[in-house]
């Protein structure tokens, strides 16, 4: 990995939180992700299984970690399997964690390889009354692919049919959403390198750059930090392209006059960074530009006022929608009568505002979180409002990401230039 080594005791920590929650006399054993063929004799970068990971710093694909605080074997309280490599695997691949560098980053002191887990395991597994299992439970993900977690479910209930099963998943997505100090370092990182490059981007931008070669110019810096990439694919959207969310293309020609709407973030030791900024190719906004800017910072501000302790999901959302329609008014594109008289169900504004405004972040860019629990102290959210006018091939959005620390926030971008003025001094000088 191009990160520095993590402090363990992040792991340590996340394993005591989570083994706390666990029903007495219960193992629970994840999974790390699949190795997903590209090409006859190629693999997709592998990415790690975000729980795994949480909970023991371990990088490496063929993983598996097993917890079962209640053991009676003190060995096997908490283990980690790990790919034993050879000759063959340190030619073609290259390095593979030894056992000394495992217990090194996730602080766990059984250490096996991988070979050894069905030896290991049915010598414990009926002492335990309980299993945990882990899945993918976001609320974005609909399950198609028969991912290893899926598999290793199926195997092992039908050597043991008779144990309980319960889902891991309830346990993370309590944990998860809340961010030690640690992590917040790490999140902070990401965003700092990701300030970088935006920076390196503006002074970059000019009339005729095509959308890749500014894509190519963020990579750079990326890399450069010692970061493991984009935490997303990037959305480098001049013009009309900005009215489409999830633009990936990035192959026009930037034009002279037109506004670009930037979304992107460094991925740092697995934590994710995720900004937006929309900025004007020339280097000055025009008059009707620099109005929609504008009321987009003021939803945005806005809306970082209620990022508190307490907020409820659905009722953060739905207040931010309500500034949006004043500034919708404002900006002649709604009229208030039309207004007071919409189909609450189906808010006018959604015409010009089509997603929601924030969404966790962390170890995921949209983190594995319950959208009905109040946010909390140590939650990180995204603050992200935009407003898309196709017909004037013009769509704005701006995005920081906001630490919650009680009945307040600290913005961890706050170092990122936003006014428009000051983006334009920085283009110009």
């Amino acid at each position: 990995m191009k990160y520095t080594l993590i402090n363990k005791k992040l792991f340590e920590n996340n394993r005591q939180k989570f083994t706390e929650k666990l029903s007495p006399n219960s193992m629970a054993i994840f999974q790390s992700n699949d190795e997903f063929p590209r090409s006859g004799d190629q693999t997709q970068v592998f990415k790690q299984n975000a729980d795994l990971f949480y909970l023991s710093g371990i990088d490496q694909e063929q993983t598996i970690l097993l917890l079962f605080p209640d053991c009676p074997n003190p060995l096997y309280k908490e283990v980690l399997f790990i790919r034993q490599t050879n000759d063959h695997i340190a030619v073609w691949e290259g390095h593979k964690l030894t056992i000394q560098e495992a217990i090194k980053v996730s602080g766990i002191k059984a250490i096996y390889w991988l070979d050894e887990f069905w030896n290991i395991l049915p010598t414990i597994i009926n002492y335990a009354t309980c299993i945990y299992l882990n899945t993918n439970e976001n609320d974005r993900y609909t399950h198609q692919v028969p991912y290893r977690d899926i598999r290793f479910i199926e195997k092992i209930k039908n050597l043991y049919p008779l144990h309980q099963y319960k889902r891991a998943a309830l346990i993370m997505r309590d944990l998860r959403p809340v961010k030690s100090e640690i992590e917040i370092e790490l999140i902070k990182k990401a965003c700092e390198i990701t300030r970088d490059a935006f920076l390196r981007v503006l002074k970059f931008i000019k009339p005729g750059v095509a959308e890749y070669e500014i894509e190519a110019e963020i990579i750079h810096e990326f890399i450069r930090q010692r970061a493991s990439g984009h935490a997303y694919n990037p959305i480098i959207a001049s013009g009309k392209n900005a009215n489409i969310l999830h633009y990936n293309d990035n192959n026009q020609l930037c034009k002279n006059g037109d506004v670009i709407l930037f979304d992107f973030g460094a991925e740092y030791a697995n934590y994710n960074a995720d900004l937006s900024r929309s900025v004007p190719v020339n280097g000055r906004f025009n008059k009707r530009q620099k109005d929609v800017y504008n009321a987009v910072l003021r939803i945005m501000r806005a809306a970082r006022k209620m990022l508190v302790s307490g907020a409820i999901w659905n009722e953060y959302h739905a207040e931010v929608g309500k500034i949006v329609e004043n500034e919708l008014v404002a900006l002649k594109l709604l009229d208030k009568h039309d207004i007071a008289k919409q189909d609450p169900k189906a808010p006018l504004y959604k015409k010009y505002f089509i997603h929601g405004t924030s969404h966790h972040l962390g170890l995921d860019v949209h983190d594995f979180a319950s959208r009905y629990k109040p946010f909390e102290s140590g939650n990180i959210l995204t603050c992200e409002p935009g407003i898309y006018i196709p017909e004037e091939g013009l769509g704005i959005r701006l995005e920081n990401n906001i630490l919650i620390v009680d009945n307040t926030n600290i913005d961890l971008m706050e170092d990122i230039p936003i006014e428009a003025e000051e983006i334009e001094e920085i283009m110009n000088s």
